[in-house]
């Protein structure tokens, strides 16, 4: 098991690190924000434990980022409040577990192990569809045997659109499954991120723009020319099929 901890006080950070490494766990430190987010953006972990209260973007807009990315990494939030409505607001920015200051390393351990239970129990299972295989889990896609590498939010987009089953997704549900609550409603990114998806994943094309009304996995063999114009709220005619 892989673990980041977010906080900002140096000796309970290395406490907790030197305490879990003690028990087989590896850790990593960062101390605030943004090192927080370039070691997210670099490694794979199995959780974080995040004290809300750190310099630069604080431990909310980090856990933010966490469930935005789509990673599923759970998140055990550390704070000196401990009133319910603080426990309340950490639960509904994405935490899975809550512990607050002063704690107990023995307790910690055995929180984690009981969220990396659940995280094992929980994996998604894989999917296919017109020769699509996709593992959320691992993160990995293939089409017709060949890999393909994605990029984080690519990955998140044809997560939502292989769950339909060739059902049609607005760009408004793809906004808000695959991006973060701030993302502009006016944006362009869910027709660009379509867009260099449809390349990513090759010719014949396999997501289908429906005209007005969102995109769809096709299992036909030709979903039009892979490029789409217009806003994310706005569609504009594409390839169709069925």
């Amino acid at each position: 098991m892989r673990v980041l901890i977010v906080e900002d006080e140096p000796y309970l950070a290395e406490a907790v690190r030197d305490g879990l490494r003690l028990e087989a766990i590896a850790a990593d430190i960062a101390a605030d924000g943004d090192s927080a987010l370039e070691l997210l953006g670099v490694h794979s972990y199995d959780l974080a434990v995040l004290d809300r209260d750190i310099p630069g973007p604080s431990g909310d807009e980090v856990a933010r980022w966490i469930v935005a990315s789509g990673s599923g990494i759970p998140i055990l939030m550390l704070t000196a409040a401990d009133r319910i409505d603080d426990k309340a607001s950490g639960f509904e920015l994405g935490a899975d577990d809550y512990l607050t200051k002063p704690f107990e390393l023995r307790e910690l351990v055995l929180r984690l192990r009981a969220l990396d239970r659940r995280r094992a129990y929980a994996r998604p299972p894989v999917r296919e569809i017109a020769g699509l295989r996709v593992d959320p889990f691992r993160r990995e896609v293939f089409r017709d045997g060949r890999h393909v590498a994605l990029t984080r939010k690519q990955f998140a987009v044809l997560e939502v659109l292989v769950a339909a089953e060739g059902g049609v997704v607005s760009a408004e549900e793809l906004l808000e499954r695959a991006w973060d609550e701030n993302a502009d409603p006016l944006t362009n990114a869910v027709r660009i991120t379509v867009s260099a998806l449809r390349k990513r994943l090759g010719e014949p094309w396999i997501i289908a723009t429906v005209p007005g009304v969102g995109y769809r996995i096709d299992a036909g063999t030709d979903t039009g020319t892979g490029t789409d114009t217009g806003a994310a709220g706005t569609l504009p005619p594409g390839p169709t099929h069925g």
